[in-house]
């Protein structure tokens, strides 16, 4: 194993193409197992998992994994990921895993691990993680061999947590709402925690087959909400994506509302009830500047991080903030979860709408944001277009050209090969000029 497993979130890849092969799933969870196992007796892990197909494969071969260093395992089924996070604390596990490549199509999947506190691991855990995957693990004792077993009541733990962080004493009584929930893992828990609220809910993207998972719907394909929205004449659309660690909303005029809008509008009514922790938001560097100067002139900081939940976590945690998260719609709230959830945040939303009495386009838009592209740009894997000289100048004039007035970022993707590349400016001709002129750079490079 000479390439790095772990990316930005977890393990990630091609179902039956390293590094999500049976082989490797195996030898990755003894390798977890061996890691976390504290003694000799009474260890355990839950894991939990999307709709795709690849899942009861992967599934199999991690139970294999770690009940052959002595782990036992608890199978939750398809549950959304921030539910993973919830009962390996609340089962006291040592470890969780949760088999999903989020918003990623069918034929990805992947694996995200949580420790024995319910939040995702850190960079020192997965580098140890890996070393002893290269090292070789030792397996346990003939009778010291883990048990697996079904976790029946996993989902109706999670429905009853998530309707317990609704404001109290409030109800959705006489919204319609629609939600998408991608044929992916939050195809029953999320209707069923609206409807028990008092919601009239429409559901679409609730029959998975193993393959339609995020396929033209959630929160990567909100048109399709969009139009049930209009058609329905409901009152908000909700979007999650294919493990529902994310969500986008879409208002009663069919006008969406991204991760940096919902942090607004979260952040603005927690301030005033004085219950945003150091007055501070975490984002990370793909939020948009808009939404730092919404906050600035609310007095509220936004503290930006690398991309990734899991980093905006941690630097919630470092910091004794209680809101972050991401552009794409992961709202973390440590109050309430361990990491970004899709129907939590939504219920944040959905109080707003019942506490105020306002629509749901009153609440949604709540800053005007900078005019925003983003380029993906497909490279080869032996090629590095980031260390060409052509892509450094191009990436240094644009930044020049953008000034104070805009920004320009540039990365590599954690999960897949791609230039992810971003721009920002307060005129749009200027965007798109600057922007061209880099991705052109990484194009001729990749």
């Amino acid at each position: 194993m000479s390439e790095k497993l772990f990316g930005t979130d977890g393990v990630r890849g091609r179902a039956n193409s390293w590094p999500m092969t049976v082989e490797t799933v195996l030898r990755l969870g003894a390798a977890v197992g061996h890691y976390f196992r504290r003694n000799q007796h009474d260890c355990r892990v839950v894991i939990g998992k999307d709709t795709r197909l690849s899942g009861y494969m992967i599934e199999n071969a991690l139970t294999a994994g770690f009940t052959s260093t002595g782990m036992d395992v608890f199978l939750l089924g398809p549950v959304p990921t921030p539910a993973v996070g919830y009962l390996t604390h609340g089962l006291r596990a040592d470890v969780g895993v949760m088999i999903s490549a989020s918003h990623n199509p069918a034929h990805d999947n992947g694996i995200k691990l949580f420790g024995p506190d319910g939040f995702k691991l850190s960079d020192k855990d997965e580098a140890g993680i890996e070393a002893l995957m290269k090292n070789g693990i030792e397996p346990a004792a003939p009778n010291e061999i883990g048990r697996a077993r079904r976790f029946d009541d996993a989902r109706g733990r999670y429905v009853e947590y998530a309707k317990s962080t609704f404001p109290f004493r409030r109800r959705l009584d006489g919204l319609r709402i629609v939600v998408d929930c991608a044929n992916g893992a939050a195809y029953r828990c999320a209707p069923d925690v609206l409807w028990e609220l008092g919601a009239e809910v429409i559901s679409i993207g609730v029959a998975p087959d193993g393959h339609n998972i995020n396929q033209g719907c959630g929160s990567t394909h909100p048109e399709a909400v969009v139009s049930k929205v209009i058609e329905t004449r409901a009152d908000v659309g909700i979007c999650p994506d294919g493990d529902a660690d994310r969500v986008v909303l879409v208002d009663e005029k069919g006008q969406a509302a991204d991760g940096d809008q919902i942090m607004a509008l979260i952040a603005t009514r927690w301030a005033e009830e004085g219950r945003l922790a150091g007055n501070t938001v975490v984002a990370t560097v793909m939020s948009n500047l808009g939404l730092e100067r919404y906050l600035a002139s609310k007095g509220i900081a936004l503290n930006r991080t690398t991309v990734g939940d899991r980093y905006v976590v941690e630097a919630m945690r470092a910091g004794g903030y209680n809101l972050g998260g991401e552009q794409s719609g992961h709202i973390v709230m440590t109050d309430y979860a361990t990491t970004g959830d899709g129907l939590i945040g939504a219920l944040q939303f959905l109080g707003c709408m019942v506490e105020t009495g306002q629509k749901a386009s009153q609440l949604a838009q709540v800053f005007e944001p900078v005019p925003q592209k983003l380029v993906n740009v497909r490279y080869e894997k032996d090629k590095a277009p980031l260390a060409a000289d052509a892509v450094r100048k191009a990436i240094a004039a644009g930044e020049t050209r953008l000034g104070s007035d805009g920004r320009l970022l540039i990365r590599k993707s954690g999960t897949e090969p791609l230039i992810r590349v971003m721009a920002e400016a307060l005129e749009p001709a200027l965007l798109d000029d600057v922007l061209s002129s880099v991705v052109d750079a990484v194009r001729a490079a990749s």
